[in-house]
């Protein structure tokens, strides 16, 4: 398996967070040499993080707090790409939206105001803000014909003591609710992946999609024609593998394997 995936030959690596780097707010092993790597061998790296809670000065300041040093312009989150996509399609458009300062400062930064009577659209991420309150009037304001957005299609996501609902979940009420179908603008979206390349300036074929989860990672990898990485230290685990038509290109224990392949690569080449 391993022999099709030379990281020395890769120029850009595009990581999952949660699962990856760490899980809930404890830095995951490896993960230090591996940023070292990636900074060492000068390769274009992003973060790419479906949870559209933190912005990324946030997610630059958590990482520190961990002893990492990763400057913020290598982040990028389900929010950004959600209002990546919002300013597309709608410039200036209004929104009720459910969620915490990650979700909100990017919509604000994409030119987007909030309305709680009669917005274009409901967007949904997630957020403790999160009620019964609140999932009512998003539920009545779709009724009356604001489209529902989600940020991401993540149905749990990791955190110390278990797992959390993520938006997926949270989506699903106001769906159910109103009979319509939300749209979902992170992970696995190729919308969010292809801006990820862009921002690397790099090729698919010259990239890998590092994550520990198959139905958004190693998914939207594989179909934006990149090299696929699906680390065993988040959500998935080898019998995971068996419920999926499709394959990674590797499967490791964590992202600190990566270095060590790759010098044991170019030893042996």
């Amino acid at each position: 398996m391993s022999n099709k995936l030379d990281f020395n030959q890769k120029r850009g690596f595009i990581c999952d967070m949660d699962g990856v780097i760490y899980y809930g707010n404890r830095i995951l092993p490896g993960v230090r040499e591996f940023i070292q790597w990636l900074q060492d061998e000068k390769k274009e790296y992003l973060f790419l993080t479906n949870n559209s809670g933190y912005t990324p000065k946030e997610l630059n300041q958590k990482l520190a707090r961990m002893g990492l040093d990763v400057p913020e312009e290598h982040f990028y989150t389900s929010a950004l790409a959600t209002a990546a996509f919002l300013r597309e399609q709608a410039p200036g458009c209004s929104v009720f939206a459910i969620g915490e300062a990650g979700l909100l400062n990017a919509l604000y930064d994409a030119g987007i105001t909030m309305n709680d009577v009669n917005p274009d659209y409901v967007v949904v991420g997630e957020g403790r803000s999160y009620s019964l309150d609140t999932l009512t009037k998003a539920t009545n304001l779709v009724m009356a014909g604001a489209k529902l957005i989600g940020a991401n299609s993540d149905v749990s996501g990791p955190i110390e003591d278990g797992i959390a609902p993520a938006c997926r979940a949270l989506v699903a009420p106001i769906e159910m609710a109103t009979g319509k179908q939300a749209y979902f603008c992170g992970k696995p979206n190729p919308l969010m992946m292809r801006t990820g390349l862009r921002m690397l300036q790099c090729h698919s074929a010259e990239a890998v999609m590092v994550g520990d989860r198959m139905d958004t990672d190693v998914i939207s990898g594989l179909e934006s024609g990149m090299s696929t990485v699906l680390v065993l230290s988040g959500v998935s685990t080898r019998e995971t593998l068996n419920t999926y038509a499709y394959r990674p290109s590797i499967v490791l224990d964590g992202v600190g394997d990566i270095p060590k392949m790759a010098k044991a690569q170019k030893t042996s080449s």
